[in-house]
């Protein structure tokens, strides 16, 4: 998302491209924060969190903790700003454990070693 956000503002389109991502009824962004992103990037994060507001479902996943949101949007008050939209109306919901695709791997390797044929 971030990508064709920023390729669009370079062509002078992303008000069209917001379009994009402000017409379903639901959004989902997966792994919010597993790369940091560049202020202006994090900024089209924050338009489109922005203009969804309160018209829009979105449906987020991260492995960060909401602590942690400043450093990868790179601003405190940007991360603080996107955080208060996002949980005025949710519900969050915490998953802790193992991760469910090393558990299969893992039960794999220890397959692997217990048969030594």
């Amino acid at each position: 998302m971030v990508r064709n956000l920023t390729t669009a503002e370079a062509a002078g389109r992303l008000t069209s491209k917001l379009g994009t991502y402000l017409r379903p009824a639901v959004l989902v962004l997966d792994e919010v924060g597993y790369q940091p992103l560049a202020r202006d990037e994090a900024n089209l994060v924050f338009q489109v969190i922005s203009k969804r507001y309160e018209k829009g479902s979105i449906i987020l996943t991260s492995n960060k903790t909401f602590s942690e949101w400043g450093q990868f949007f790179g601003d405190e008050v940007l991360a603080t700003a996107i955080l208060d939209r996002l949980l005025h109306h949710c519900d969050v919901v915490s998953i802790n454990g193992p991760s469910y695709r090393l558990k299969n791997r893992l039960a794999a390797i220890t397959r692997d070693q217990d048969d030594p044929a």
